[in-house]
């Protein structure tokens, strides 16, 4: 089992990570807080790539929540029929922009309490939204951070909420905002799931997996 790491591995890890990527940006498209809402909804179980390529031209034409509902489930499905599970997906996206009409001005709410009474959105997804939209400190623990999470020592859980609690309290404040964005492309590119780059990855001074990849010599 991977150990934890010390506060001070901690604090060197994200240095790195901060060193070779100042500001960590989402590699999904959006273009206001509206989209960016939309877009990580239509990503769940879907890449951002598959993602992007659907959204690049249904927000040109919906990218408040009004023009959405203008468009129909069928007219949305038009435009994400390419993304799986695009049925539930359109009608959660329309039951959302719904609500936001209704409820919220328009306005995507910046509580998550109030982003998880919409139709699709999880915590995850609620998270998302807070730190890329409203810069808050928090943490989406979806698959690619429970896993460096979990590989390096970072933080220990069985859940991914129990990671995001772990994360919360262990990694110090002034890493916090962009932490999400750079455990995430950290996963992604790096820390893979099947092989992780070991030998070329920029933390690996400080990371506790025990099964280290080794350099094809």
């Amino acid at each position: 089992m991977t150990s934890l790491m010390t506060p001070q591995e901690i604090d060197r890890f994200f240095k790195n990570l901060s060193a070779l990527n100042p500001n960590p940006q989402s590699e999904l498209y959006y273009t206001n807080p509206f989209t960016l809402l939309i877009a990580v909804l239509l990503s769940a179980r879907a890449t951002d790539k598959g993602v992007n390529n659907a959204t690049k031209e249904l927000f040109k034409i919906a990218d408040t929540p009004q023009k959405m509902l203008a468009l129909g489930v069928d007219g949305l499905k038009s435009y994400i029929n390419t993304i799986g599970l695009y049925n539930t997906k359109a009608r959660n996206v329309i039951g959302l922009c719904q609500r936001l009409v209704t409820d919220f001005e328009g306005k995507i709410p910046e509580k998550r309490e109030d982003l998880e009474s919409l139709p699709g959105v999880g915590r995850k997804t609620a998270n998302v939204v807070l730190n890329a939209a409203f810069h808050e400190p928090v943490i989406a623990v979806d698959t690619h951070i429970f896993r460096v999470s979990n590989r390096t020592g970072l933080g220990l859980g069985k859940t991914p909420l129990e990671v995001e609690k772990e994360l919360m309290k262990r990694i110090p404040t002034h890493w916090l905002l962009h932490a999400h964005h750079w455990l995430v492309l950290h996963g992604r590119y790096i820390c893979k799931a099947r092989k992780p780059l070991c030998p070329t990855c920029p933390v690996r001074n400080e990371c506790h997996y025990p099964y280290k990849t080794k350099a094809i010599e």
